[in-house]
């Protein structure tokens, strides 16, 4: 099985960039939502080739807990 990554850049001006790899299909836009409510906004975004790759595994499902 390939490698998933999330690669996470934070500018010297504050500016966050996300970047998903080897996460095929629609997975990539739930790990990047995860990361969208850590960081609590999102700019902009642009999809990769992978978004419209077929996934060689069953879907993840990609669950955030608030604490309070």
């Amino acid at each position: 099985m390939a490698s998933e990554e999330i690669e996470i850049e934070i500018g010297v001006d504050g500016r966050v960039t996300v970047r998903t790899k080897g996460i095929k299909g629609e997975a990539c836009k739930d790990y990047a939502q995860v990361v969208a409510q850590i960081i609590g906004r999102v700019e902009s975004s642009t999809p990769t080739a992978e978004l419209y790759e077929t996934p060689a595994v069953v879907r993840r499902v990609v669950d955030i807990h608030h604490r309070h």
